[in-house]
């Protein structure tokens, strides 16, 4: 399990030292994450970034993290992620990636995106509770009990919404042909 140990003080206080370091330090799960729930890498590596100016802001206003730095990260980023899928829907615009990518590919890169599609399309039909459990498992590779502490449940709750979770995955994908 990931150590979540850095000094609170040190962030509010808006040190740059400490600052620079988490950043140094969960950049890399936090972008992970969001390419994940994203599939654009510009739009994860400004989603991840944006956590960071939300960080600054809170710790100015005297907000931010009281207990967990990592877990307050997560939680706002979900929320970017959460956010961004409602402007584009709101936009009635495309949410996949996926969707616009056009180049003629050979087929196996073309079945390959296809299955991803069908996965993200049905991924849009979980809640985002749903989704963000299966983010991080599968997304950021997180066990269980980490993914309990980022999310601040128990394993067995984790274990009960990633089994729902998948569950409603399955029904919402397409069936494959025979």
């Amino acid at each position: 399990m990931v150590d979540d140990s850095e000094p609170l003080s040190d962030v509010r206080q808006l040190d740059p030292r400490a600052l620079g370091a988490l950043h140094d330090r969960h950049f890399p799960e936090l972008y992970r994450y969001a390419r994940y729930r994203l599939a654009d890498s510009d739009a994860a590596e400004d989603a991840a970034s944006e956590v960071f100016l939300r960080l600054l802001e809170a710790a100015r206003a005297g907000r931010g993290p009281r207990t967990s730095v990592r877990g307050w990260l997560f939680g706002t980023l979900r929320h970017i992620v959460d956010d961004h899928y409602r402007a584009a829907y709101a936009r009635g615009g495309d949410v996949d990636p996926a969707a616009r990518d056009g180049d003629n590919a050979p087929d196996e890169a073309f079945e390959a995106r296809e299955r991803q599609r069908a996965v993200r399309s049905a991924m849009r039909h979980l809640t985002s509770e749903q989704q963000h459990v299966l983010a991080l498992r599968f997304g950021g590779a997180y066990s269980l009990g980490e993914t309990a502490d980022l999310m601040g449940r128990n394993v067995t709750a984790v274990k009960a919404l990633q089994f729902r979770a998948l569950q409603a995955l399955r029904r919402n994908l397409p069936e494959e042909p025979a």
